[in-house]
């Protein structure tokens, strides 16, 4: 008899009970065993995976598993279903898996933008009880409850992530915290109070002093970096700088030696072509008149209507022949300081291509043939889209922005957009502490993209509900002056956010914690939903017509502040307009705002006193600032020039942004409101 036993398999032939039983053995291996991560590690498995050894493990491990899925799910962008999961993790946890599941839970909670229960969960935790894992994710979920709301809390957050990481993550983590830094503005920083074991942030500090003091020279700037990193070489930022901070180093002036104007120089555009060429034209050649301090500027009264186009970059402001003469004795705004005059170069060689009817690769190929280091234009919105896929070794300072920003190293955008105003608006507003506003502005998409920027940027500075109402033609104005306005709206969703969901409570250990109101539920739950500032965007006539109504919408004393942009100043307009605007603020070009009396005396003359124009021109002269200063717009962070039209500023997408004036109407006189 055999000293081992064999089975017969169905083909006849015999199996060693040995080999049998390996086969058992690896077949029972496949039983769901303790997690092979710790709970409190990366869980880079799938949710899927997770989820399944979850359902096949016992009660030991059914928890870590639970925890683990949790954690993917977020990941993975499944948050309804990452709440569901948590809801069900049993009680009876170890001490580490309570840990594990405050920390998990404020993650879910920030994942649902629930940011105030976010913010209380993570104040019950203890960071120094937490593995090194464990504490770069509860850094990381302080950081992301931020929602981008630089604070000395953001920063210390930051600072404190920081050892933690590894690679790419590690360089992320110093560039968001200098990003941070430069965000806060000078009363926030001037009110921090360091802790005596802060070494860290009193650095990170003096490096944003050293940018402050030295941005506008990159040569200085250079030299502050060096000695910066010589005085605090433990810095985290002395070893790794932040990118913005590194091309500093590596800083090279563009050339300006020989420059590709692209304009519509035929066409109906040909207009708007030529009112910016000869504004870049007159400052390369120092033709301009220069600032003529204490002066009011001269208004003439002359008006033409500059021909409709929708391509085009400005913000246009369309005179009305119906309303009365100008008194430029009474109409014009106190002189403000002056923007400094662009530097002529007299070695600049300048070509200008005509981009009506010509494919724009076909003129970058030529511009690039004939020697160009650097184009300005083109002008319309349709062809500055196409930049993006038309590659091209030459700078490009495009005279329009794209629908969708994207970063290309060589390119910045330059426009005078009703969206970047109404950008500018929302942060003059939330300075003069508005909360509540209602948008006026012209039914379709016109009024749709100006709402969408003013909402936007809202919601960076932290405000919750932007309301918008469409405003008809002039005609449905005046019929509708009986019912007057009511200062109620829809609510704009802002578009860099997930349209509002209904929030959810979070079960744990059997207890419903309910979700925290929205903003804009706490928006208008404190107030009553009471508007306190309404921005209109309307011509001078419409104006007319709006502001009485919005007078008569409120009963009581207390009147929301109104703030128009500039299509509502034309010139024409008489001392009756002015005492019917009392109190409304609007914004302009500072050319327009009484910045260069005397260069504004030059403008309004050139082009027949049509706002319009002038504004196109004021463009082509800060198209020569910029062309001068491309490479700091490019690379420096926080670079700035004071131009005719506006404190110009660029992003990290070198989208530049203007600052405008604004001015107000007061007992029939125009005077500056101070920032």
């Amino acid at each position: 008899m055999p000293s081992s036993m064999t089975f017969r398999t169905r083909s006849g032939r015999l199996l060693p009970a040995i080999i049998v039983a390996m086969l058992l053995a690896s077949c029972s291996g496949q039983a769901p065993q303790a997690p092979t991560e710790s709970v409190q590690g990366a869980a880079s498995g799938s949710s899927d995976y997770f989820l399944q050894q979850a359902q096949q493990s016992g009660d030991d491990n059914k928890a870590d598993w639970q925890l683990l899925a949790v954690r993917a799910l977020i990941r993975e962008g499944k948050v309804p279903q990452a709440a569901e999961q948590l809801a069900k993790v049993p009680q009876n946890l170890t001490a580490a898996q309570t840990l594990e599941l405050q920390l998990t839970s404020a993650e879910v909670q920030v994942a649902q933008k629930n940011v105030q229960a976010a913010a209380t969960s993570l104040s019950k935790i203890d960071p120094t009880n937490l593995t090194n894992d464990q504490k770069a994710r509860y850094y990381q979920a302080q950081i992301d409850a931020s929602q981008g709301r630089t604070s000395l809390g953001l920063i210390r957050a930051y600072i404190a992530q920081e050892p933690l990481l590894q690679g790419k993550l590690h360089q992320d983590n110093i560039d968001e915290t200098w990003t941070a830094l430069t965000q806060m503005s000078a009363q926030d920083v001037n009110s921090i109070v360091i802790n005596a074991d802060e070494n860290t942030l009193q650095g990170w500090l003096d490096l944003l002093s050293v940018w402050q003091s030295n941005k506008q020279d990159p040569d200085l700037l250079k030299a502050g970096i060096k000695d910066w990193q010589r005085r605090y070489p433990v810095n985290p930022a002395a070893k790794t700088l932040p990118t913005q901070l590194n091309n500093v180093l590596s800083f090279q002036p563009a050339s300006t030696g020989k420059i590709a104007l692209f304009l519509p120089m035929s066409g109906p555009a040909q207009v708007y072509g030529n009112a910016i060429s000869q504004g870049f034209n007159a400052a390369m050649n120092g033709q301009l008149s220069q600032p003529a301090p204490q002066t009011a500027p001269a208004d003439p009264n002359a008006q033409t209507q500059p021909p409709a186009d929708p391509n085009a970059a400005v913000s246009t402001s369309a005179p009305d022949a119906s309303q009365p003469q100008t008194d430029p004795a009474q109409a014009q705004p106190a002189a403000t300081p002056a923007a400094p005059a662009p530097v002529a170069s007299s070695n600049a060689q300048v070509k200008v291509y005509d981009t009506n009817g010509q494919p724009l690769a076909a003129l970058l190929t030529q511009a690039q043939q004939d020697g160009a280091t650097l184009v300005i234009g083109p002008l319309l919105k349709d062809q500055v889209n196409e930049l993006s896929s038309d590659q091209t070794p030459l700078n490009v300072l495009a005279l329009n922005q794209p629908e969708t920003e994207k970063n290309s190293p060589n390119i910045c955008y330059f426009a005078l957009s009703p969206e970047d105003e109404a950008q500018d608006a929302a942060r003059h507003m939330w300075a003069e502490q508005k909360r509540l506003p209602l948008l006026l502005v012209p039914r379709g998409n016109f009024g749709d993209r100006i709402a969408q920027a003013f909402a936007n940027e809202w919601q960076k500075l932290g405000g919750g509900t932007v309301l918008k109402q469409g405003l008809g033609s002039g005609s449905e104005l005046r019929s509708s002056i009986g019912s007057g306005i009511r200062l109620t709206g829809t609510p704009v969703i802002a578009s860099n956010a997930a349209a509002p969901a209904q929030a959810q409570g979070v079960t744990i250990g059997g207890i419903t914690i309910p979700a925290p109101p929205t903003d804009a539920q706490i928006t208008q739950g404190s107030s009553g939903g009471a508007v306190d500032s309404v921005y209109v965007v309307a011509t001078q006539s419409e104006l007319t017509l709006i502001k009485p109504m919005l007078d008569l919408a409120v009963n009581g004393r207390v009147h929301p502040s109104v703030y128009a942009s500039s299509r509502s100043y034309q010139a024409g307009a008489g001392p009756d307009y002015r005492l019917e605007m009392e109190g409304v603020q609007f914004s302009d070009i500072p050319l327009l705002a009484g910045g260069n009396p005397a260069l504004m005396q030059q403008a309004t003359a050139k082009f027949g006193n049509d706002y319009s124009l002038v504004r196109l021109y004021a463009m082509g002269i800060d198209a020569w600032s910029l062309a001068n200063h491309f490479s700091q717009m490019r690379t420096l962070p926080g670079f700035q020039v004071s131009g005719s039209t506006g404190d110009l500023s660029a992003n990290e997408n070198c989208v530049i942004h203007r600052k405008l004036p604004w001015l107000q109407y007061r007992q029939g006189s125009l005077v500056p409101v101070s920032s």
